[in-house]
């Protein structure tokens, strides 16, 4: 009788592979549930830190803009606010961390003088190119 008690001790404690495959199906269905509703959100928070990021930007243009007494040219672009070029009154740098590239790892561009203001600074989005819609919708200063 002691063989019979220890077998069903030892059956009691384990888990069978049936019962592992139902929470494994349970937890896939949970998943694929919740994360359609997840990933939109991830564009739209890109979207949003390329839109602080351009504003950190604009910021350093500003004081590069009060030291120099003007903004960086095209040709000079966005890396004057790292490091000098030479520049005349430059006492940068004027980003702490150094020069960012958008959410989705290209740099920003920058046009001097701009169409839409003083200068241009945007991102094309995920796609890189010109319009879009969600993700692929740039991110502009001059909106």
């Amino acid at each position: 009788m002691k063989n019979t008690t220890k077998e069903r001790k030892y059956k009691e404690n384990g888990f069978t592979l049936i019962e592992i495959l139902v929470v494994m199906v349970i937890i896939t269905l949970l998943a694929s549930l919740v994360a359609p509703r997840l990933f939109p959100k991830l564009g739209k928070g890109k979207q949003s830190a390329a839109k602080a990021q351009i504003e950190l930007l604009e910021q350093g243009l500003d004081q590069f803009r009060l030291d120099t007494s003007r903004y960086p040219t095209t040709q000079e672009g966005l890396s004057v606010l790292v490091t000098n070029q030479n520049i005349e009154k430059w006492e940068g740098p004027y980003l702490k961390k150094g020069l960012p590239n958008d959410p989705w790892g290209k740099p920003y561009n920058y046009q001097y003088p701009g169409t839409h203001g003083e200068y241009d600074l945007f991102s094309y989005g995920r796609d890189g190119i010109i319009g879009g819609e969600g993700e692929d919708k740039d991110v502009v200063s001059w909106e």
